[in-house]
């Protein structure tokens, strides 16, 4: 999977990266946007010369023109024929537009080619970030930045930016040419350009935090959003209806003030602006009328600069709205630029397989604290002979999962933190991909795709479903009664999350993957706890039966789970504190003993 390469981005180094794969189209659309106003800027020159040099008998007309003018049959054959001036006219519009046209299908293959990358790229990063990366940051946020704030970098660098280029072109061409018509009426023109720009850069640096707010309180409605649909069974099961509609509902109306607030001062913004293009366009057409009537500038000459200062009038204005724009693209650039920022997780350069049979895992001293300091393992020391069965047991946040976690490398064991090794090796020396691999997890929540039953259970496997494979993984998760009575069978949609499964039915499919891996590891992280007793112990049944000589790890609160394990070990608030088989415990009569009791009283009563 392709990521950024190491290092971190700043502003512009994140949108050059983007910016690979499309660079050649806006490229083409600057050109063609240089064309198009070179085209623009002759066109009030061509009426400038009719007017003084045909319809007029001014002298001095530039060589070029001159050549034209006598290619074209003269001075005398144009006043009668003064529409091939016009076919002129109209010929360089059709190229014009014909320029405009390709600029626009460029410009929207750059755009489009951007988005595309910037989707992928985003996508790919954020599936090789830590699980401790997503535990920080909430999905809704997360989703807020890949679509809101890559839209907004999208349109920044397709229409503003290349709004800038286009301006500067054309106030560089316009002011060239408005000098060559009267210095002193340019001055005029162009002394409100440096206000417009300063005004404008001035309230970009005033609104740039407002947009930041902006953007966060978005990614807030998204979350409350995302969780509410996600957990909507949930929602109605407590009837918490009323007050998650109050909870959006204020978090909507505040993100609503913010923006009113906001859009106030952009108004301010593009209405002062307006007043100082009028300004600007009254105080031309003025003074150009004096300068003409006191024979500074010719008819011809008037009209040309007229035009010439109404064509930058409206893209000067439009330059101040897209820099005032660039607060906005700026937050939603560093917003994307947190992520590809991130770490990825560490990936060996030479992943080494471990092969296809288990061997000893062992725990040395490992203590691990999350990263708000809670110290959750305490100088955990065990070892797991290859082909045997270990039981985890323990109360709720004694540290089964987190044990499990770090032998996954889901989380990463610091150096100063005991050791973690399989087969003698250091899992810190290895790819993770090879240990996880080699090590298959029922997670404590399984999560399962929208998708068919049989697609869900051979997620592990890559290419079409075997379906033989995929009965025989069901049938050892008992789960292939309950998929049987479904109408559609193996072909049964599960929908998002798997909402239209039960928790045992979710939790069984999820055992099935794991059997489908087939894997030299597997955990099982309390991932019978929503199954019937029967159930329970069917699929123990059934796994003793596929998992011989295989490692196999059980993490459960129900005794009668583990009982039949090669090594019980207890927890109580990260530090072992028990360890044997069923019997031995018994006959300590320690904590193991007190938690049988009574779930054997609970059992019986």
């Amino acid at each position: 999977m392709r990521t950024h390469e190491t290092g971190k981005m700043n502003r512009v180094q994140t949108v050059a990266y983007f910016l690979r794969g499309s660079k050649r189209y806006f490229a083409l659309g600057v050109i063609l946007s240089l064309l198009v106003a070179l085209l623009d800027m002759i066109g009030p020159k061509i009426v400038q010369y009719t007017v003084d040099y045909v319809l007029d008998d001014e002298t001095g007309l530039p060589g070029i023109a001159a050549m034209a003018l006598d290619a074209a049959g003269g001075r005398d054959y144009l006043r009668v024929h003064l529409y091939i001036v016009a076919g002129v006219v109209i010929l360089i519009a059709i190229v014009s537009a014909l320029c405009r046209y390709l600029y626009r299908v460029f410009n929207s293959m750059g755009a489009e080619r951007l988005i595309c990358r910037m989707r992928d790229e985003l996508f790919g990063h954020i599936l090789l970030l830590p699980v401790s990366w997503h535990a920080r940051n909430h999905t809704g946020d997360i989703i807020q930045r890949c679509t809101s704030d890559v839209e907004t970098v999208r349109n920044f660098l397709s229409e503003q930016m290349m709004t800038l280029f286009r301006v500067g072109i054309l106030v560089g061409f316009g002011l060239f040419f408005m000098i060559g018509i009267n210095p002193a009426l340019t001055a005029v023109s162009g002394v409100f350009i440096p206000v417009i720009i300063g005004y404008s850069v001035f309230f970009h640096n005033k609104i740039a935090g407002s947009f930041l707010r902006a953007d966060e309180e978005e990614g807030k409605l998204s979350s409350i959003a995302q969780e509410n649909l996600t957990g909507v069974r949930v929602v109605r099961a407590f009837g918490r209806e009323q007050f998650e509609r109050e909870r959006f509902e204020e978090q909507n109306q505040g993100y609503t003030r913010m923006w009113i607030r906001l859009m106030a001062w952009l108004s301010a913004f593009w209405c002062s602006n307006d007043l100082i293009a009028g300004l600007q366009i009254m105080l031309v057409i003025v003074m150009g009328a004096v300068f003409c009537v006191r024979g500074r500038i010719t008819v011809g000459q008037y009209i040309a600069f007229v035009s010439y200062n109404g064509m930058l009038t409206w893209p000067v204005r439009e330059l101040g709205r897209v820099i005032s724009d660039m607060s906005k693209a700026g937050i939603s650039v560093d917003r994307i630029r947190y992520i590809m920022n991130s770490d990825p997780e560490p990936m060996s350069s030479t992943a080494e397989s471990l092969g296809s049979n288990p061997l000893d895992i062992v725990f040395d001293h490992v203590s691990f604290s999350y990263e708000d300091g809670t110290e959750v393992l305490k100088d955990v020391s065990l070892i797991i002979p290859a082909g045997t069965t270990l039981g985890l047991l323990g109360a709720t946040g004694s540290g089964k999962s987190t044990l499990v976690h770090l032998l996954d490398r889901l989380y990463d064991l610091p150096e100063d933190s005991g050791t973690i090794s399989i087969g003698g090796r250091d899992i810190r020396t290895m790819d993770r991909r090879e240990v996880r691999k080699f090590i298959g997890l029922v997670l404590q929540e399984p999560f399962l795709l929208s998708g068919t039953l049989a697609e869900n259970i051979s997620i592990t496997r890559s290419g079409e479903p075997d379906m033989d494979a995929v009965k025989e993984a069901a049938r050892v998760a008992a789960l292939d009664e309950t998929i049987g009575r479904f109408t559609d069978g193996y072909e049964t949609y599960v929908g998002e999350r798997g909402v239209t499964l039960s928790g045992g039915q979710k939790q069984r499919t999820a055992i099935a993957q794991i059997v489908m891996a087939n894997t030299p590891v597997m955990i099982f992280d309390d991932s019978m706890s929503a199954v019937d007793t029967q159930t329970d112990a069917r699929i123990r049944h059934n796994l003793r039966e596929r998992t011989a000589g295989m490692s196999v790890v059980l993490i459960s609160h129900r005794i009668t789970t583990l009982m039949q394990a090669d090594n019980i070990v207890v927890l109580d608030h990260g530090r072992i504190v028990e360890q044997g088989t069923h019997d031995e415990l018994l006959a300590n009569g320690g904590l193991y003993r007190q938690i049988y009791d009574i779930q054997t009283a609970g059992a019986e009563a």
